[in-house]
């Protein structure tokens, strides 16, 4: 039994839980598939137990699930025993962070939209402690340096090799932003510049001119899995990250970020759009 399941292990279990239902079968039935309790399948599908891959095409065959490239996609999660860099920061960190480093890493492309923050992966260590010295209730110096610190690791995602395709979406109303003072709003935007320029990174902007459009009250992080049913969204909120995996949530906000994308600039005027404002500085 694991006492903390990853958000791997729990997505994983989820999807296992999907499959059963839409079979229409009770756990108590899948239990009698496969020889055990019913407990035992609640506590697979809760993440909470693992599952190997032959049970996974076990299930999937008598849930008469025919996506092979779903079920193989699963069974290369539960082979999966990756013990990352994030678990350092176990017990110091909320698990929230852990999960959303831990789905970056096994991410096949990130897709990213901000309206008033730049996003994580691409702040630079003083733009990220002046964003950590405002939350609420306040953190001390210790906590502060802690999620500086991860969040600097997480960017290293941007650098992995091979690189994953990366699309981000920022507002001007993030771009100006003052985080910190002039010179470290200055040196943020020439950190946005320089990593535009990566082959693997397409960033946009939006400008006020662009007047309101749908999705502009909120952070959105969508990451693609190996198979578009796996894909999850993370949305950003004051008490921490909130993931979604629904079918229908990921199609939603698939057409929301393709709205946004459509009425965002294009790369290179993007990236002329912000030298302007770092010059203007």
């Amino acid at each position: 039994m694991r006492s903390n399941p990853t958000g791997r292990h729990l997505r994983l279990g989820a999807e296992l839980r999907k499959l059963r239902e839409n079979a229409g079968l009770t756990a108590t039935q899948a239990g009698q598939l496969l020889g055990v309790k019913q407990n035992q399948v609640s506590n697979m599908e809760a993440g909470r137990v693992g599952v190997s891959a032959e049970r996974v095409r076990f299930l999937a065959d008598h849930y008469q699930y025919r996506d092979l490239k779903v079920v193989e996609a699963l069974c290369r999660m539960t082979a999966d025993r990756t013990r990352g860099w994030w678990e350092a920061y176990r017990g110091v960190l909320p698990v929230s962070l852990l999960d959303l480093a831990e789905t970056e890493h096994h991410a096949a492309g990130l897709l990213t939209s901000v309206t008033v923050h730049i996003p994580g992966l691409l702040q630079t260590p003083e733009h990220a402690q002046e964003i950590f010295h405002q939350d609420v209730p306040e953190l001390s110096p210790p906590e502060i340096q802690h999620r500086v610190s991860f969040r600097m690791e997480r960017q290293n995602v941007l650098h992995r090799d091979p690189p994953i395709p990366q699309q981000i979406v920022i507002h001007e109303a993030a771009l100006r932003m003052q985080f910190g003072g002039t010179r470290v709003a200055r040196r943020q935007l020439e950190h946005l510049l320089a990593t535009s320029e990566l082959p693997h990174v397409e960033l946009q902007v939006i400008p006020f001119s662009a007047g309101a459009f749908a999705g502009s009250g909120q952070s959105i992080y969508y990451v693609h899995g190996p198979v578009r049913q796996l894909d999850s969204v993370n949305l950003d909120q004051s008490h921490g990250p909130v993931f979604l995996d629904a079918e229908d949530q990921l199609a939603k906000y698939r057409a929301l970020l393709n709205r946004i994308r459509g009425i965002a600039l294009p790369p290179e005027p993007s990236r002329q759009f912000i030298h302007t404002i770092a010059r203007s500085l």
